[in-house]
């Protein structure tokens, strides 16, 4: 389709009431100075809207190609924290043209949210909320709502502060109509507010909502100012990016900035997936030379060979399995600090008992198949250590590089499978050259 024919679906589609979101599909068919041409075709009302459905690295490009005021209606009818993010993508040169583009109020929102790590508390959260005095009566509160309400991000939290601006309590929008006229604010608010600091990461702010059910979390600085609130549908973006994040790096694939890692470039992949494979291609070297070494026993029982791929494939599965449990355990906070050590000797317990299971299933049937009860034992005896060892291997690396501070899920597949794998041929090959004599 062309800009034109895209430009009349979206304008007749958006005055029906569609959600732009469901419109994407057309734009993603166009090329990016095609997308730039739709934008400046577009109603402001119409182009804001379907701006903020796209892609962070789209908006971006898009806003960059922009004419200025075109640029500055967007902007401006953003969320703050959705246009900081945008802007914080940009150079220091175009941050600054864009911040003057907005009206004289706004850059110092702008500027405060830019100060703060993109994925922190402050980088994510939005200053359009509502707080109001504790001395004030509910009818009052009622009327400032009315106000306010149309700039905020969400009304159903009501902030109380006192004259400082020190977050001091919140009550629902449910507390406040229910109230009765005369009632002031700071004797029907909750005082236990929860609250993150503007500097907590943003995988932290996502377990607090996660936690306590909140459908907004008020951000505060280190002298307990309100500064913003973080709401549910930011909280829900983390969750997936984190995840995404988390499952890429598992899969030593890595991530792309500002792109999909579906729609980035070849040469970006392969130098992303590439370093990973070349350390699991040294790991196969080694796991060779170790087989290599064991060349004698090998040539004296051929039969052991049919078993390797087995003992490996139950190893490579229990290791996976422990990694990627230990390292989804500490993304989402089900294993904190004081939990680490238990979990770490409960997953060698885990390991041994499925060891156990499987090494005795291995041997009877190694044991029924060529009738010799010594090569029913090697090889029960070396499932049941590769599965131990594959247990704690699975969880001791990630742990180890949890605690000097490397992100675990980057060592789980690779490294993991690595050692793994020399350790399970060493355990295999070292039994097997124990017993040779009887298996001859």
């Amino acid at each position: 389709m062309t800009v034109e024919n895209i430009y009349r679906l979206i304008s007749r589609e958006l005055d029906g009431g569609a959600h732009p979101g469901d419109l994407l599909e057309q734009i993603e068919e166009l090329e990016m100075d095609q997308k730039v041409e739709l934008m400046q075709q577009l109603s402001d009302q119409h182009a804001s809207l379907v701006f903020q459905e796209m892609e962070d690295f789209e908006q971006a490009e898009i806003i960059r190609n922009l004419d200025r005021d075109r640029a500055k209606t967007i902007l401006t009818d953003m969320a703050s924290d959705d246009a900081a993010d945008l802007i914080g993508k940009l150079s220091a040169e175009e941050t600054q043209e864009m911040l003057q583009l907005i009206d004289a109020e706004e850059p110092a929102d702008f500027g405060n949210l830019l100060k703060y790590p993109e994925e922190s508390a402050g980088g994510i959260m939005t200053t359009e909320f509502i707080s109001l005095p504790a001395d004030i009566p509910a009818e009052e509160a009622i009327e400032r709502l009315r106000e306010i309400a149309p700039e905020a991000e969400t009304i159903y939290y009501v902030y109380v502060v006192d004259q400082e601006g020190h977050l001091i309590g919140v009550l629902s929008l449910r507390d406040l109509i229910a109230s009765s006229d005369g009632t002031i604010l700071k004797t029907i608010m909750r005082s236990n507010v929860i609250s993150v600091n503007a500097s907590l990461d943003q995988e932290e702010v996502a377990r607090v909502v996660s936690k306590y059910d909140l459908l907004a979390v008020p951000v505060v600085d280190d002298q307990h100012h309100l500064l913003g609130i973080i709401t549910v549908d930011d909280v829900i973006d983390v969750m997936e990016q984190e995840a995404t994040e988390d499952i890429y790096r598992l899969a030593g694939a890595g991530k792309v900035v500002d792109m999909e890692l579906t729609e980035a470039p070849v040469s970006k992949v392969v130098r992303l997936r590439l370093p990973w494979l070349l350390i699991s291609m040294v790991g196969g070297f080694i796991s060779g030379s170790v087989i290599g070494g064991y060349e004698s026993t090998l040539e004296a029982i051929v039969i052991l060979a049919v078993f390797i791929p087995v003992i490996m494939d139950m190893g490579g599965n229990v290791g996976t399995q422990s990694s990627t449990i230990f390292v989804r355990g500490l993304a989402t906070g089900e294993i904190d600090s004081a939990d680490v050590w238990p979990y770490f000797f409960r997953e060698i317990r885990i390991g041994i008992t499925l060891g156990v299971i499987s090494g005795l299933i291995i041997s009877v049937a190694a044991y029924y198949w060529q009738g010799n009860p010594y090569l029913g034992l090697v090889v029960g005896i070396s499932m049941l250590a590769t599965i131990s060892v594959a247990a704690l291997i699975g969880t001791l690396v990630p742990l180890i590089c949890s605690k000097i501070n490397i992100d675990p899920a980057i060592t789980a597949g690779p490294f993991v499978t690595t050692i793994k794998d020399v350790t399970g041929l060493m355990i295999y090959f070292f039994i097997a050259t124990a017993f040779i004599d009887y298996l001859r």
